[in-house]
């Protein structure tokens, strides 16, 4: 900078004039084009819908015993019919030119919805593990051209169906993030020791809390912590359980729901009943759309009865809505109450049916004519 001193009459001095020579009289220079649209850097392409889908069936003949066997037999309470379409992955950008966006890996137990999920998404490719054990039974695993992922998205589809299982599933999730991938993915769709979230005694184990401390140390990828998504966790507080090295994602099947009853002909005529309280406070803000019944249930000596809370089932085809079903005897009371207060149609969606000890096999195919038989 000039230093600058003002006269008198504190006016400052002109400024001193520019030594660069003015343009002549024709030969100013015209200002330069816009920059052509073919130049201009592209938008980044919006990511795909990250919401994960699988089936669901509601009424009809192949809504019994065939479905829950399936949902009983993946442990995850997926049942994915060739006609519907199930679980889609999140789109991720490719790494590396037309190479598929995603790898899948799976369990043994998930090679059928693994299959399928791949048949319907063209940026999905299917990768398989050698599931083989040691003479004395502890996992022998291989994961197979084991250099051809680096770089690559990677996911895999796990089921926590039995505590036998979760070592040797648990030993493939632990090694994938660490074959120099972009990122990892964990598809958990049920969360299995969910209903043991707290302890109510002293010396009572929350296992729910171990499983999620396993997986909150899962290595971290090339592209940083690794993502796991769960549908409908048993206890909303459990979100709380896990730890900073992993990114909980929570989805939930009731979107499902909806759109199978606006397909239902009777859809006009739908009441949503919740079996207690712990259903209601999780689902009603998804659901306030309809009518709604809550169930209670109380202790009469060493049973526990269900009665209606609140609402009027008469002349409505009620649909029990609830995260997870384990023997299905609740299912069954709170049937039997709607129907003695006048319900028209009994029905019941659950994200997880568990049914241990072939517990499906005391639902029946609804036969239109009775009460006795609830469509799940």
């Amino acid at each position: 900078p000039l230093p600058c001193a003002a006269d008198g009459n504190g006016r400052l001095p002109p400024p001193p004039a520019s030594s660069a020579p003015k343009p002549q009289p024709g030969t100013e220079r015209a200002p330069d084009p816009d920059p052509s649209p073919a130049s201009a850097r592209p938008s980044p392409r919006a990511p795909a819908s990250g919401r994960l889908r699988a089936s669901l069936h509601l009424g009809g003949a192949g809504a019994g015993a065939a479905t829950a066997t399936s949902s009983a037999a993946n442990g995850s309470g997926l049942h994915v019919p060739p006609t519907i379409a199930p679980l889609a992955l999140p789109k991720m950008a490719s790494a590396r030119g037309n190479h598929k966006s995603v790898l899948l890996f799976y369990c043994e137990e998930m090679r059928d919805l693994a299959r399928q999920v791949v048949a319907r998404n063209d940026d999905i490719e299917l990768r398989s593990i050698s599931w083989r054990t040691f003479a004395d039974g502890f996992p022998n695993l291989f994961i197979s051209n084991a250099h051809s992922i680096r770089g690559r998205h990677v996911a895999f589809l796990a089921s926590f169906s039995s505590p036998s299982v979760i070592f040797e599933q648990l030993s493939i999730i632990y090694a994938l993030p660490k074959l120099f991938i972009s990122s990892f993915t964990l598809i958990l769709p049920f969360f299995p020791t969910g209903t043991s979230e707290r302890m109510e005694d002293e010396g009572d184990i929350a296992t729910a809390f171990t499983l999620a401390r396993i997986l909150s140390n899962i290595p971290i990828s090339r592209g940083g912590p690794s993502s796991l998504v769960i549908f409908d966790i048993h206890a909303l507080q459990e979100r709380f359980y896990f730890g900073d090295s992993v990114l909980p994602c929570f989805e939930s099947g009731i979107p499902l729901l909806k759109s199978r009853l606006q397909e239902l002909p009777d859809s006009h005529n739908i009441t949503i009943a919740f079996p207690d309280d712990g259903a209601w406070k999780r689902f009603y803000k998804q659901l306030q759309h309809f009518p709604m019944v809550v169930c209670t249930k109380v202790r009469e000596g060493e049973q526990r009865i269900v009665q209606i809370k609140e609402g009027d089932p008469r002349g409505r085809h009620v649909v029990i809505v609830d995260d997870l079903v384990q023997s299905g005897g609740t299912l069954i009371e709170c049937q039997k109450v709607l129907a003695a207060h006048g319900a028209a149609k009994v029905s019941a969606y659950v994200t997880h049916g568990i049914f241990p000890n072939n517990s499906w096999e005391k639902f029946q195919h609804d036969n239109g004519g009775t009460y006795a038989s609830l469509t799940l």
